[in-house]
């Protein structure tokens, strides 16, 4: 989970001064089934688990919020200043070799702001956390993939412009969408299956946590993400 992966690639004294700017100010109260604004919160539901997830330096106030795995949201007023501060997320494991996999497919539908500086993004691993396959669905403000373009591909579902690299804790390839949208079903095996047999990046690893959620850089006064529906499923 990003929880973990994220705070190896941050300095010592992160905790401190995210912890602290989280109790800076509370959010807006929201009625819903489950919701906090702990750094680390955390809720299971229906085989996902939902992570608030405020890893980066400098993060302001943020709270989330669920009714349900399909069916949640984030308030966050991060500063307009560089750097990721937070990635809420749904999650769900899967647990299978690519090759006994037949599919793995994900939908959702959000709503999210025009301003602020952010992506909507799913995050995916391999079990042992060695690489990750970042999917940009959407992305506003001063925000960009890390590493190096390596083209064009249009697999998944959607086109993509692909970028390689390495954070220095694991290999990341991300696919940043060439259009934004608040609504699709992305193919995630076969972009995991063109990882692996066209570019031969990967090898036949076991696919781990696909997680969902809003990388947010700055969402300063206050901005709200809602997740309307998500859902992973496989075979």
């Amino acid at each position: 989970m990003r929880t973990t992966l994220r705070s190896r690639r941050t300095i010592l004294g992160l905790f401190a001064s995210a912890a602290a700017a989280v109790g800076l100010a509370a959010a807006p109260a929201h009625a819903a089934t489950w919701s906090s604004s702990a750094q680390w919160g955390t809720w299971s539901n229906g085989g996902y688990t939902l992570y608030n997830d405020i890893w980066g330096s400098g993060a302001g106030p943020q709270t989330i919020w669920a009714n349900s795995y399909s069916n949640w949201g984030v308030w966050a007023n991060h500063p307009n200043t560089g750097g990721i501060k937070s990635y809420p997320n749904a999650s769900r494991y899967i647990g299978k070799q690519l090759s006994a996999l037949s599919s793995v497919k994900s939908s959702f539908n959000v709503s999210v702001p025009s301003s602020g500086a952010y992506e909507t993004t799913y995050d995916i691993w391999d079990s042992n956390n060695a690489d990750e396959i970042m999917l940009w669905m959407n992305k506003t403000g001063a925000v960009g993939p890390l590493g190096t373009s390596q083209g064009t591909a249009s697999v998944g579902g959607s086109t993509w412009t692909v970028y390689k690299g390495s954070n220095g804790a694991n290999a990341v390839f991300s696919f940043v969408r060439t259009s934004n949208t608040s609504s699709s079903t992305v193919d995630i095996l076969a972009v995991m299956n063109w990882i692996e047999n066209s570019k031969h990046w990967i090898g036949d690893v076991t696919l781990g946590n696909v997680q969902f959620g809003y990388e947010i850089t700055s969402s300063s006064g206050g901005l709200n993400f809602n997740t309307n529906s998500f859902s992973v499923s496989s075979s």
